[in-house]
């Protein structure tokens, strides 16, 4: 049975490296509960990735990362992300794939002459998660390192 991200990321009990690893455990990341018409304002906070398909897009993701990752920021539930602007492509296709399987983050995309700056904002229900998420973008930033929002 998938193990949903919405029944997860609601647990307290967990730390955040459980949580990631009942996920890669389970045969599935799960799409969570069904959605009636009121929960139609905002995506359910879930992977629709197979565990399989998740495991592969990580190593995707970090393999961009070492490549073309100049710079990361985070703040609590948000990431940006500069690379070199010969990313522009695999950058465009990795925004597309992700609001396909995780439509409950947004992504803002923006090209510049000498690079590319990509931010991706979780909404506030996944901020107990939200380290494990942007773990995968920047491999390297410590949640430590988390900027201070004023």
């Amino acid at each position: 049975m998938p193990v949903g991200w919405l029944y997860l990321l609601s647990s307290r009990k967990a730390p955040p490296e459980t949580i990631f690893n009942a996920l890669m455990a389970s045969a599935e990341c799960g799409c969570g509960p069904s959605r009636s018409a009121a929960d139609d304002e905002a995506p359910p906070i879930a992977c629709s990735l197979g565990a399989s398909d998740f495991k592969e897009r990580v190593a995707d993701i970090r393999a961009l990362a070492g490549r073309s990752l100049r710079h990361a920021e985070r703040t609590p539930l948000s990431l940006k992300l500069t690379y070199g602007r010969e990313a522009l492509e695999e950058v465009t296709e990795l925004v597309r794939k992700e609001q396909i399987c995780c439509a409950f983050l947004s992504f803002d995309l923006k090209r510049r002459p000498q690079d590319v700056v990509l931010t991706i904002t979780a909404p506030p229900a996944a901020a107990e998660a939200a380290d494990m998420l942007f773990g995968h973008f920047a491999p390297d930033l410590a949640a430590s390192n988390l900027e201070e929002t004023a």
